[in-house]
């Protein structure tokens, strides 16, 4: 179970797994880690980390900053240049979750084409580019990819779609940009290496504060070229941090402790979707579960979503709602067997509940 100290009842809290509290062995790491000045490359255990996640994910160079957000907002900056667009699917995290960031920072246009459950069609950005559009249009920078698809409900990008997009993008000087916020959960839900979803981009972030429970921090890596100008623009951004291998540390720790576990968190998030789809059919294909997001479709059973994140949590159970019909479920190191079974039974009662009267 979750829940804040001092509450009388208790609380599983879904909403995210951002809401992860790091573990005492992780403190304890934190507290030991040698630092030193980041903003001069000097805070050894940030190198260390950065070295770490661009070798895991193929590339030669990485760059730590203070959330995914940033990270990705660095990323599209070094391949989109003012007036320039970038392609991503209308559910994508960077252009529904980051405060327009790329249009007001950068001066980055977007376009968009639609993409059920945020699964990548190569066949449609593909359509959609034009790499050197001349005087009168804008042109065609990068594409950017989602996995797992926060949106889209955990989806794994299929590993052949991607390649296709890289091999029809790459010769006409497009760019790759992957938002790996949960590029751990694809890599355990599929056994695919970490690399070989990486090496397919020119750039890559991932997120350490969401499933593997570090407190906070993200990593982008790429070229060490296009992570100089990177460290550049991060402090242009003002994200430049002094002594943080303090932070560091804990991704570190995640990184040995909390990837393979994961699946635990899969296995949860199937269980509960299962349960959902035998009471109240329509609200999930529990077949499209693939990783630890659960996304409801609450109008079957007559609620909308607001209403019935507000029943559950009345009762103890904290969802969001991403859509008037859609409600998120979110499993993480902070939800066991108890805390799952508990929001089972919340979820699976309010759907087989009558809705209250608009």
């Amino acid at each position: 179970m979750t829940g804040a100290v001092g509450e009388a009842e208790p609380v599983v809290d879904l909403r995210s797994d951002t809401v992860t509290r790091p573990v005492p062995a992780m403190r304890e790491a934190m507290a030991r880690a040698e630092v030193g000045d980041d903003v001069y490359g000097e805070d050894p255990t940030i190198r260390a980390l950065e070295d770490r996640v661009a070798d895991l994910l193929g590339h030669e160079a990485g760059l730590f900053t203070a959330s995914g957000s940033l990270a990705n907002q660095l990323g599209l900056r070094l391949h989109v240049q003012p007036g320039e667009e970038l392609l991503a699917d209308s559910l994508a995290h960077v252009l529904r979750a980051e405060m327009g960031a790329a249009a007001a920072f950068s001066g980055i246009t977007t376009r968009s084409w639609v993409a059920e459950r945020g699964l990548l069609d190569p066949a449609q950005p593909l359509a959609m580019m034009q790499p050197d559009a001349g005087p009168y249009q804008v042109s065609t920078r990068l594409v950017v990819v989602e996995n797992t698809h926060n949106f889209g409900g955990g989806t794994v990008q299929p590993l052949e779609a991607l390649r296709e997009l890289r091999e029809q993008t790459q010769p006409v000087g497009v760019a790759l940009h992957l938002d790996g916020a949960r590029l751990w959960n694809a890599h355990v839900a599929t056994g695919v290496e970490l690399s070989a979803y990486g090496r397919l981009f020119d750039t890559v972030s991932v997120c350490l504060s969401k499933g593997l429970g570090a407190p906070v921090g993200s990593v982008l890596v790429g070229a060490r070229e296009l992570m100089d100008r990177a460290r550049i623009w991060r402090k242009r951004y003002g994200g430049g941090m002094r002594q943080a291998g303090i932070l560091a540390a804990g991704g570190l720790w995640a990184l040995d402790h909390h990837v393979v576990r994961l699946a635990e968190d899969h296995a949860r998030t199937r269980q509960v979707a299962e349960a959902a789809a035998a009471v109240c059919p329509g609200v999930v294909d529990p077949a499209t579960v693939e990783t630890n997001i659960l996304i409801l479709d609450v109008t079957p059973a007559g609620w909308s979503a607001p209403e019935f994140v507000r029943a559950a949590t009345g009762r103890g159970v904290r969802l969001s709602a991403v859509g008037p019909r859609a409600v998120r479920l979110v499993w993480h190191l902070d939800v066991d067997d108890e805390g799952t079974a508990y929001a089972e039974r919340v979820v699976t009662e309010l759907l087989t509940k009558e809705a209250p009267a608009r």
